[in-house]
């Protein structure tokens, strides 16, 4: 035998193979691990707990040397409602399927949602069935269609709902502020943006007046309108809100700032989005390259392509790929995803 016969054999011997198809698993299992683990191990969370310890430590400080006794006293009064909110929406960790169709703004029953699920999923494994392949394979189009599709559509209405929602919800603080200032009432200046502001704006505050006109208290009310809009903007209008009906204070100075709050928020968000939207395209178009170009193949060359799958070679290289594929989506979604 020739020494390249016999340096081809040794390469592709079934030993080496299964050897490489392992360091290549044990090594994108590594990675993954890596990257979902050492955000909660590295420095950065230790040193953010650290100035949190210095920081509260720094508040109780002053709080026993040179801050008079009212100021004290208030600022323990809102210590003391943020965290009674907090606590609150803690306890508030697992979302029914009703408040989870009313964030995505339908009214109807969540047995409709279970009917449109079986429907979808009967249809699917149908089609499915129908074309061909294997009752394994129509039994699970069945489930993705069935479980999956649905979810899908909920969660893609929800987060255009909040979209929609976010664009409109600094206007609708600033329509309080000044109707505060020129003397009307917080509950006039609410009937206002439930009556003039778009939707879903208009649909969230017409729910608050309804409900504040049935005696729910204020704060009350605006923790059911953070169950059916969780956002960060709306809790920060809850604070406010809950605050100032508990301590008292300026309400349209401290809701002008969280209107500017809101508004640098989202300018914020705005240009970290069109500063992400090259390595976000970029990523699906790499995630996208390679099922595309086997695709092409196989119309073109089944027989050539066709090797990956049926030969045991050549599923070892499929799996290997699937699995840097994944290991590079996660790497990716993790440095183009930011938390505000």
């Amino acid at each position: 035998m020739s020494t390249a016969g016999l340096w081809e054999s040794t390469l592709l011997s079934p030993e080496l193979v299964q050897l490489a198809a392992i360091a290549l698993a044990g090594l994108g299992v590594g990675g993954i691990v890596y990257v979902l683990v050492m955000p909660y191990l590295g420095d950065e969370r230790r040193a953010s707990k650290r100035v949190a310890n210095v920081a509260h430590g720094q508040i109780k400080a002053r709080s026993r040397v040179g801050v008079p006794a009212p100021l004290q006293m208030r600022r323990k009064q809102v210590q003391d409602t943020i965290r009674d909110i907090e606590a609150q929406q803690r306890a508030k960790k697992r979302v029914s399927l009703r408040t989870k169709l009313m964030r995505a703004g339908l009214h109807f029953k969540p047995r409709t949602y279970y009917i449109f699920c079986a429907f979808t999923g009967l249809l699917g494994g149908f089609v499915v069935l129908l074309s061909g392949l294997a009752p394994i394979a129509a039994l699970l189009a069945a489930f993705a269609c069935g479980f999956g599709l649905p979810r899908w559509l909920l969660a893609r209405r929800t987060k255009s709902r909040q979209a929609k929602f976010l664009t409109e919800f600094a206007n609708a603080i600033d329509i309080i502020v000044r109707g505060i200032k020129s003397g009307l009432p917080l509950s006039d200046c609410m009937q206002l943006i439930a009556s003039e502001s778009p939707e879903p704006v208009r649909s969230e505050f017409i729910d608050l007046v309804e409900q504040q006109g049935v005696g729910v208290p204020l704060p009350r009310a605006f923790e059911r309108m953070y169950d059916r809009m969780p956002l960060q903007e709306v809790n920060f209008l809850a604070i406010v809100v809950a605050i100032q009906s508990q301590t008292g204070g300026n309400l349209s100075e401290a809701l002008s700032n969280l209107s500017g709050v809101l508004r640098d928020r989202y300018r914020l968000q705005a240009k970290v989005k069109s500063f992400s939207a090259e390595a976000k395209a970029s990523a699906m178009i790499i995630g996208a390259l390679p099922p595309l170009v086997m695709g092409a193949v196989y119309l073109t060359s089944p027989d050539y392509i066709s090797l990956m799958w049926t030969d045991q070679l050549g599923r070892i290289m499929l799996i290997c790929g699937a699995i840097w594929m994944l290991l590079g989506i996660i790497v990716m979604r993790k440095m183009i995803n930011f938390e505000f």
